[in-house]
């Protein structure tokens, strides 16, 4: 049976246990180590906590006792953040599922510390207005844009697969989001697989069209990842980031207006959007349990019979020890 992950003091609870059990797998001689003085923070704009925590200081004066500071580092998606977090440029990062997968898969050394629960409607396959296109199923032989090994990278795969299509009938353009977002606008692209904010801004700016969400057929995890040496040695400071994510998570769900005005500027959008945004997800950062990591090693599967990562890789091998299944 699952643990209850409902109550905020259980939660608490299985965060240290899991944190601890963790740094003990990896480092029976953590105690010795020499903590870390500064915590830096690999972020997106589209990822609305850690732009809410990066505005209201919370980190910082959660971390001050603990005589450590933060650093806020900023990537357009999560790819590239794991490529940071991977040469030492970032101590932990927040991405969606396909990220961790590739990074694995290209021998990156990390540990999943934390997952938010499932948002399938946080991500989506969008047309323009006025397309012709009605159906996932019309897309043989279109252009797609995306941005390669990202959320919605698995998300266009399984769409696909469930309207009779395969990977291989369509044509996948990669782009970053603001790139894609270009492309989408002047009809370089039929079609775009993207996440919120810039889901919900496309639909309220451009009036573009949802050909499907994940509703019925993905989960749409957000992953929280460290540097595993990171980990080790500074259980502390893992210990405070988690602690105030639940804290900063629950007051953004009793609090969406205020939330989506501290948060919109910074985002570059309007606040009805970023309102829109933060409304399809849910925030409830919680340990990773043996059901969650099994679909996550359902993800990587995938992408490796597709031969888009070279190898298959093992979810369980970069998993805390109280998390393997």
């Amino acid at each position: 049976m699952l643990p209850d992950l409902t109550s905020p003091h259980r939660r608490r609870i299985l965060w240290r246990g899991a944190v601890a059990a963790a740094v003990l797998a990896y480092n029976p001689q953590w105690l010795r180590a020499q903590p870390a003085t500064t915590l830096r923070v690999g972020y997106q704009k589209s990822a609305s906590l850690f732009v809410l925590q990066k505005a209201q200081g919370t980190l910082e004066k959660r971390l001050a006792p603990l005589g450590a500071t933060v650093q806020w580092v900023e990537f357009p998606a999560g790819p590239q953040l794991l490529e940071g977090l991977n040469v030492g440029s970032v101590d932990v990062g927040f991405v969606g599922e396909a990220p961790p997968i590739f990074a694995q898969a290209a021998g990156a050394n990390f540990v999943y510390v934390g997952y938010d629960p499932a948002a399938p409607t946080a991500e989506a396959l969008v047309v323009p207005k006025d397309s012709a296109i009605r159906s996932v199923a019309d897309l043989r032989g279109r252009k797609v844009a995306l941005n390669k090994g990202s959320n919605v990278h698995y998300l266009l795969v399984k769409l696909l697969e469930k309207h009779g299509l395969k990977y291989a009938d369509i044509q996948p353009v990669f782009l970053a989001p603001a790139d894609a977002r270009a492309a989408f606008e002047r009809g370089a692209v039929d079609a775009w697989a993207i996440w919120d904010p810039f889901l919900a801004a496309v639909e309220k700016q451009l009036g573009a069209r949802v050909l499907a969400d994940g509703t019925g057929v993905v989960d749409n995890f957000a992953y929280y990842l460290a540097e595993r040496g990171f980990t080790e040695r500074n259980p502390r400071l893992i210990q405070a980031l988690f602690d105030d994510l639940v804290e900063r998570g629950r007051w953004l769900k009793g609090h969406v207006d205020e939330a989506a005005a501290i948060i919109a500027p910074l985002q570059g959008l309007d606040r009805e959007v970023v309102a829109r945004s933060i409304q399809r997800y849910e925030y409830g950062v919680a340990p990773l349990t043996p059901d969650v990591a099994a679909r996550q090693q359902r993800i990587a599967d995938t992408f490796h019979a597709l031969k888009l990562i070279p190898k298959p890789i093992r979810i369980a091998d970069a998993l805390p020890a109280r998390a393997t299944p």
